[in-house]
């Protein structure tokens, strides 16, 4: 059975041409590929990851498709819903990069994964990369895909700004734009679909942190965080080196749980020079290798290439830091 990388959304705002566009929730979560072949089935992340054993109430949507089909391909988004059935990416990092099955057995009890479908690859060995977003949608919701851990949203077409205006009131992240005739075209940012976001946020890699003061005495007080100047597969066509760029520090957004992990997982990661191109005009920085990536929110890029007001919303496993660039 092939693997997939997911297909990609660009940054963006709602397009001027409605009617030739679906319109869904941005869901907040993890994306994920579910494979299914005789009656066996698998999940793998974004950067192609196997998470299977993360997700175990997540197996018995192969049981429920069960004699009908016996090889399929979905793709979707792994999310946890807070008490207001709002979807969470903070609730969600209690279940991310889990290994202990005792563990993720209590965790599946205080915080049950949902995975949520929104596009079909293929089905019973005929792939359906080549149809448009309109026929592979039909393909998906003639299944029935909804369970106790898993759904099949419906898709809007044409007023993209109702929907964006309610996801707002709703306090979500914002939606996704995909045109009617798209192809699925795997592992690509083609701008066929567009993410338009209710506030700034992006993916941002972690080079270092400083302590904390005061109420943070002894703890991390603020994040270094940074992005790289092009993607290695842009760098390479160009024959120029990547530059992790400095984009700030960030000392909101954390609870004491989240603390105490980033240092446990910081602490191991400590290296003497500074992983920027340019060394930040911090005193006390505490430098780490450039491995790990956040999730960060934000109001505005400065003119100095540095974000305003950032917020840590969360680590994310599922994303190769020397991808992450800025996003405009």
């Amino acid at each position: 059975m092939p693997t997939f990388k997911p297909m990609l959304a660009k940054p963006g705002q709602l397009p001027n041409e409605q009617d030739s566009y679906s319109f869904e929730i941005k869901w907040d979560g993890i994306r994920a590929i579910f494979y299914l072949e005789k009656n066996k089935s698998r999940l793998m992340s974004r950067n192609l990851k196997d998470i299977t054993h993360q997700y175990p109430e997540l197996a018995a949507l192969a049981e429920s498709i069960g004699s009908n089909h016996t090889e399929l391909i979905l793709d979707g988004e792994i999310v946890a819903f807070d008490p207001a059935g709002l979807p969470s990416f903070s609730r969600l990092q209690h279940r991310m990069g889990l290994k202990d099955e005792k563990i993720i057995a209590e965790m599946m009890q205080q915080v049950p994964a949902h995975y949520v479908i929104f596009d079909i690859l293929s089905l019973d060995c005929s792939l359906l990369l080549d149809k448009p977003y309109t026929e592979r949608r039909a393909i998906l919701e003639s299944l029935a895909l909804d369970g106790t851990y898993w759904q099949t949203p419906g898709y809007k077409t044409s007023d993209g700004q109702t929907i964006l205006t309610a996801s707002r009131k709703l306090g979500l992240e914002g939606i996704i734009a995909k045109r009617l005739d798209s192809f699925y075209q795997a592992g690509k940012r083609t701008g066929a679909w567009l993410k338009i976001k209710n506030q700034r946020r992006q993916e941002l890699v972690i080079g270092g942190w400083v302590p904390g003061q005061g109420a943070r005495q002894g703890q991390i007080g603020a994040l270094l965080i940074g992005c790289y100047n092009l993607t290695p597969e842009a760098a390479q066509a160009g024959d120029v080196p990547q530059h992790l760029i400095y984009a700030g520090k960030v000392g909101t957004g954390f609870t004491q749980v989240s603390l105490a992990e980033l240092a446990k997982v910081l602490t191991p990661l400590s290296i003497e020079a500074s992983p920027f191109s340019q060394a930040p005009p911090v005193k006390g920085a505490q430098f780490v290798d450039p491995v790990l990536v956040g999730e960060f929110e934000f109001t505005e890029w400065t003119p100095n290439h540095t974000l305003r007001h950032p917020s840590f919303k969360g680590l994310r496993n599922d994303k190769d830091p020397r991808q992450v660039i800025r996003e405009d």
